[in-house]
C-alpha cells in the first residue's frame, strides 16, 4: 500500500482560490452602464454651460464691437468738421449683393476737407470715407466695412497711425460680417438718404450683424432691436429747441405771453421815467425853491 504525502501548501492554496470572491457579468455591464449615463450627464451640462457663456460672449461682442465703430465714425467727424475750413460732405446709400445672393443695405459717408494753397489752387488736405462692400476673400456671409484716409495731411487721429505715400488711398478693412450699415443727413423731416454739400447739422449711423430676414419686396432687413443706432451732431455749440409732446401748444403760449408782458413792463417803466422827467421841467419854481439851473448875479445900478 503506497502512501501519498500532499504538501500543506497545495490544500491552501486550492482553498484560497475556490473562496475568493468575483464580479459577475451581470454586474460588470451595470457598472459599465451607470458609469457611462454618468459620464454622458456630465457632459451635458458642461456643454451647456459652454454654450450659454458662449452665447452671452457672443451677445456682448455683438454690442461692443457696433458700439467701437461707431464711435471711429464720430471721432473722424468731429476732427474733420470742428474747424472751419471748406468741408463737403457725401452720403450714398445702396442695397449690395453678398455671396448667398441677399441684397444688404450698404452705405457710403465721404467727408473731404479741402484748402486753397497759394497759387490759388484748391487743394484736398484730409479726406475721410467709410463704406461697406462685398468681399469675395471675407469668410463672412456679409459685408466688409472699409475705411479710408488720404490728403495732404499724414496724420491719422483715429487710427493713431501715420501712412506712407502708397498707403494713402488704401483702404483698410474695420470688420466683417455687416449685415446692416445705413447712414443718414439729419434734417426738418424725414433723414436724406443722399446727401451732397456742406454738412447737415447731423449724420445718423445704424450698423447690426445679426441675422437679416426676407422682406416681401425682396430685400432684406435686420430687426429693430438689433440695430444700434448713433446721432452725430455736426455743431455741438448750437441751440437745441425741446418741444415736450402734448404741451407744446401751452408751452408756446405761456412764453410768449410772458415776453408780451416782459414788453409790456419795459415800456411802462421807460413812459413812467419819461413822464417823471417832464413833470419835473414843468413844475414851477415856488418860495424857497430851487433850480437846477445857475441863475446869472443881477447887478444894481447906482
Amino acid at each position: 500500500m503506497t502512501n501519498k504525502i500532499v504538501h500543506p501548501s497545495m490544500t491552501n492554496g486550492s482553498s484560497t482560490s475556490a473562496a475568493r470572491p468575483g464580479f459577475s457579468l451581470a454586474e460588470v455591464l451595470a457598472s459599465l452602464i451607470i458609469g457611462a449615463m454618468v459620464l454622458v450627464a456630465i457632459l451635458a451640462v458642461y456643454h451647456r454651460a459652454e454654450h450659454s457663456a458662449s452665447a452671452a460672449i457672443r451677445k456682448l461682442e455683438q454690442s461692443q464691437l457696433p458700439n467701437e465703430v461707431l464711435q471711429y465714425i464720430a471721432e473722424d467727424l468731429d476732427s474733420l468738421l470742428s474747424s472751419n475750413a471748406d468741408l463737403n460732405v457725401t452720403i450714398q446709400n445702396k442695397l449690395e449683393p453678398i455671396a448667398s445672393g441677399k441684397l444688404i443695405p450698404a452705405a457710403r459717408l465721404a467727408v473731404t476737407r479741402t484748402i486753397t494753397d497759394a497759387t490759388g489752387k484748391e487743394q484736398t488736405f484730409e479726406e475721410v470715407i467709410w463704406q461697406s462692400s462685398y468681399s469675395i476673400e471675407s469668410l463672412a456671409d456679409g459685408l466688409v466695412l472699409y475705411r479710408s484716409h488720404s490728403g495732404i495731411n499724414l496724420e491719422d487721429k483715429v487710427l493713431q497711425q501715420n501712412k506712407y505715400d502708397w498707403e494713402r488711398e488704401a483702404f483698410v478693412p474695420i470688420c466683417s460680417g455687416v449685415t446692416f450699415f445705413n447712414i443718414g443727413a439729419v434734417t426738418d423731416t424725414d433723414p436724406a438718404q443722399k446727401w451732397d454739400g456742406a454738412p447737415p447739422t447731423g449724420i445718423i449711423v445704424t450698423l447690426s450683424f445679426a441675422e437679416p430676414y426676407k422682406n416681401a419686396d425682396g430685400t432684406y432687413d435686420v430687426p429693430e432691436e438689433d440695430k444700434i443706432t448713433r446721432t452725430i451732431a455736426i455743431d455741438r455749440t448750437r441751440k437745441i429747441t425741446f418741444d415736450i409732446a402734448g404741451a407744446g401748444g401751452t408751452q408756446d403760449q405761456t412764453e410768449q405771453k410772458q415776453t408780451e408782458d416782459d414788453t409790456q413792463s419795459t415800456a411802462e417803466t421807460k413812459s413812467g421815467k419819461d413822464t417823471n422827467t417832464k413833470t419835473t421841467d414843468k413844475t414851477p419854481l415856488g418860495r424857497g425853491s430851487t433850480s437846477s439851473r445857475t441863475a446869472k448875479p443881477t447887478q444894481k445900478r447906482e
